[in-house]
This record gives C-alpha cells, structure tokens and sequence, in this order.
C-alpha cells in the first residue's frame, strides 16, 4: 500500500523575477487604460472644437489619476478581502464611468445612476471572479 501514502504538498514559492513580471504587466496595463481613459476625456471636454493645449493637458491629468489608481488598486488589492477587492473595483469603475458621463452636460442623477448601475456590474462580476479563483 506504498502508492496510497499521502506526499507531501508542494510549495509554489514566487520568484522575483516572476514578481517583476507581474508588476511589469500591471504598469503596462494601467498606462494603456489610463491613456484610452485621458484620451477619451478629453475628447468629450473638447466638445467639437479645435483642439487646445487645455484639451491636452485635461487628458493627461485625468489619464495619470486613473493610471495610478488602476494600478494602486491592483498592487493592493490581492491584500483585501475578496468582499472589499470587488467592492473596490466596483467603486473604481462605478466612478469613473459616472465621471466620463458627467463630462457630457448629463444631469447629476443620469450620471449617478449610470455610474451606479456600471459599478453594481463591475462589483459584482470583480467579486465573482476573486471568489471562484481564491488562493
């Protein structure tokens, strides 16, 4: 009965570089939504005129924010719970939709809503994705 003994568990340890990696891809990750983000927020400020140095620097600034937030979120989200993990990502996206929403002349409520109803989504969809791939 020597094949039915139990082994013994293997540890998978992260290596440095893998770590690396992983932060590599965050970074890259987060500095490309954050550049469609700026770019499409600035496109909405412009509001069909001629592009501005304003216009520019608008969406650069709202780019970097959502750039460093995405990637905050994700450097310190594995930390949190998975309940509080896709509660944060929910309120991310929730805020940045209504925000993108609110850049339209769009009334307080239809942007509160919208970015409501985006962030219920992205919540749940973030907390179904961390409970069903727990560690």
């Amino acid at each position: 009965m020597a094949h039915a003994a139990p082994t013994a568990t293997r540890r998978h340890h992260r290596s440095t570089a893998n770590a690396d990696h992983t932060a590599r891809n965050a970074l890259t990750r987060a500095l490309l939504l954050g550049l469609v983000y700026g770019v499409w927020a600035a496109f909405i400020e412009r509001r069909m005129g001629p592009v501005d140095a304003g216009n520019v620097f608008y969406g650069i600034l709202c780019g970097a924010l959502f750039a460093a937030v995405m990637f905050a979120l994700n450097r310190l989200g594995p930390r949190l719970t998975r309940e509080l993990h896709g509660a944060a990502y929910g309120a991310f996206g929730g805020i940045a939709v209504g925000y993108l929403h609110s850049l339209t002349d769009a009334s307080v409520l239809r942007s509160a809503g919208i970015g409501l109803a985006v962030g219920a989504g992205v919540g749940a969809i973030a907390f179904y994705r961390y409970y069903t791939h727990e560690d």
